[in-house]
């Protein structure tokens, strides 16, 4: 019984790392916590923009102050855009050509009071 134990504890503990999971934001985008608010990616065309909350809310954080930035990599390319602050409480940026399906995009956003953080999303 106890090696039975000790395999099963050493092959989770061995195991990697799951992938991220998401949760859906009130507008239906994929969101993650990012410097201790939650972010919300939506992509149209070549426009991404995030949704800033409270943790587990639907309560919008005000965005002034916060820099933010996506390094976009998919479709056989890579790219960096700023994000800047665009109404309430989004950050909004454009690519130069329409974001590729299974995309991989890199936030990195800081807070007005300081604080910085990175998410990965998958479109």
């Amino acid at each position: 019984m106890k090696y039975a134990l000790l395999l099963i504890a050493t092959i989770l503990f061995a195991a990697p790392a799951s992938a991220e999971e998401y949760e859906k934001g009130p507008n239906g985008g994929q969101m993650l916590d990012v410097a201790g608010v939650d972010a919300e990616l939506l992509t149209a065309g070549n426009t991404i923009t995030i949704n800033v909350f409270v943790p587990n809310t639907p309560k919008p954080v005000p965005t002034k102050g916060f820099t933010a930035a996506a390094l976009i990599v998919g479709g056989g390319g890579r790219e960096t855009l700023p994000l800047v602050p665009q109404g309430e409480n989004s950050l909004k940026g454009d690519a130069k050509t329409p974001i590729a399906a299974g995309a991989t995009i890199t936030l990195t956003l800081k807070t007005a009071e300081g604080k910085s953080g990175q998410a990965k999303f998958k479109k």
